[in-house]
């Protein structure tokens, strides 16, 4: 590993490895330290819808090749709602733009495979990284390996090591503002090795709470019900989660369940949240380091890929054109996007659970919602535009 380079990315998931392959493409060296280990964050289950956006980016990095074999193209989906069924049609009302479910952990499998072969330095087991003097014109990270303490000198450092990381506590707490909505409820999500119950996504608002049918291949389903945040796993057999959901999706979907062993089953909590700016001094954050969004919209990778697309650019202005106007207008940029996503997820989510606080009259504005949507050509054009993903300004 190098003593010093030019950008240190402080985290492996898909993030950081798409920053890392994108500026090698452009010539520019990077070090990618990464606290887990690589089979750790392979076997990560999370986000398996990609804007259109996303996919298009993953395309010019050259890790498509397998998304575009082995994705699914998703033309639209279904909303569930009084036993009925609202079909959204992607392709129709969004000018022809679509999703493709593609599941996270291939993503990063393919950009580990593109790093490993242009011979891109990747740390892993990275324990006690600190980012230092990230205000001045020679910042550096410290770190430390089954070998030793470590330090890496660098001209910049990319924080995409998530919410829980280290990168976003570096920045002194008055030169940051957190805004934040903690959902009082959670995902209870169930991977098997099942047909899906259809070829698109369900979801299903129910009196019980939410639920949600989704995929990662024909043969491979990825299922959610909404619980109580206290939960735990072991609450719940796979007996008692099938029941679940059956429940709660319309009687023609329901009948097309097939039930089987869970291969991981796990609890999300839901919350909205963002950090201002994503910028300090020669520190730029990106991903989930710097917001979270409920899962309803799929929009957390989306909104990391989003993230990575401007500072890739600004990155790449800087070294090649030396030009910083895009990475002087980096957080701005980013976030005028974080926050359109943002109000969505946080619009769908409010409209597809159930909220137990909030009475008759929440209920009554949830439905009044609903037929609105389903009235509306125009509301549904605007969810359809948000869902395949907004334009990288």
């Amino acid at each position: 590993m190098p003593r010093r380079t030019r950008v240190a990315i402080v985290g492996g998931g898909p993030a950081g490895l798409l920053l890392a392959l994108l500026l090698y493409r452009a010539g520019i060296d990077c070090v990618v330290l990464e606290r887990r280990s690589r089979d750790h964050v392979l076997s990560r289950i999370r986000a398996g819808v990609l804007e259109q956006g996303t996919v298009d980016l993953l395309r010019l990095a050259g890790v498509g090749a397998r998304m575009d074999r082995e994705g699914l193209v998703h033309e639209g989906f279904d909303i569930a709602w009084r036993g009925e069924m609202l079909h959204v049609d992607l392709r129709g009302l969004a000018g022809g733009k679509t999703v493709t479910v593609y599941g996270q952990t291939e993503v990063t499998r393919d950009l580990y495979d593109a790093l490993d072969a242009a011979g891109v330095p990747i740390v892993h087991g990275a324990e006690d990284v600190q980012p230092q003097d990230l205000t001045t014109e020679t910042p550096f990270v410290t770190f430390r390996t089954e070998d030793g303490e470590r330090r890496l000198e660098c001209d910049f450092v990319a924080g995409c090591d998530g919410f829980h990381g280290v990168c976003r506590q570096a920045i002194p707490a008055d030169q940051i503002r957190i805004f934040e909505r903690v959902y009082p409820f959670g995902w209870l999500g169930l991977l098997t090795r099942m047909p899906p119950v259809q070829d698109e996504l369900i979801y299903a608002h129910h009196s019980r709470g939410f639920a949600l049918c989704s995929l990662r291949s024909p043969l491979l389903s990825r299922y959610y019900v909404q619980c109580p945040v206290g939960d735990r796993v072991e609450d719940w057999s796979d007996e008692r989660f099938y029941d679940e959901l059956q429940a709660r999706l319309p009687e023609r979907a329901a009948a097309q369940l097939q039930r089987g062993p869970s291969i991981e089953k796990s609890i999300a909590p839901l919350r909205s949240f963002v950090a201002e700016p994503m910028r300090h001094g020669r520190l730029f954050l990106a991903g989930d380091a710097a917001h979270i969004v409920p899962p309803t919209g799929a929009k957390g990778l989306n909104l990391a890929v989003s993230d990575i697309h401007f500072l890739s650019q600004a990155l790449i202005a800087h070294f090649k054109e030396h030009e910083d106007g895009l990475l002087d207008a980096y957080s701005a940029t980013a976030l005028a996007r974080v926050w359109k996503a943002e109000r969505f997820s946080w619009w769908f989510t409010s409209m597809m659970h159930r909220f137990e606080d909030d009475g008759g009259f929440g209920q009554r504005i949830q439905e009044a919602e609903f037929d609105y949507l389903a009235g509306s050509r125009a509301a549904q054009t605007a969810l359809a535009e948000n869902y395949v993903g907004l334009p990288h300004l």
